[in-house]
């Protein structure tokens, strides 16, 4: 049986977890930080999923963007800010 290219799955994400993803996706691109993908389409994969983030979320265009981030991340990792 042929694989259906064109089915789309749905995610759901909370705005958290959007934005910490999106942040360490375009931190990744930005420095060799994190282990390369071993194939194109992986890469493809992941630049697709950072541009649907960024059409979605408006955090990265804020003036306060790293500590909305940081924020973010405190949530969800359960974890208590501290001031």
């Amino acid at each position: 049986m042929p694989i259906d290219d064109e089915h789309e799955v749905t995610l759901r994400l909370t705005s958290d977890e959007a934005l910490v993803l999106f942040d360490w996706l375009h931190r990744g691109e930005d420095v060799d930080r994190i282990v390369p993908p071993d194939h194109h389409g992986e890469k493809v994969a992941l630049w697709n999923l950072s541009a649907l983030l960024e059409r979605e979320l408006v955090e990265p265009f804020q003036h306060n963007y790293r500590e909305l981030v940081d924020r973010a991340r405190v949530r969800l990792a359960g974890e208590e800010a501290s001031s």
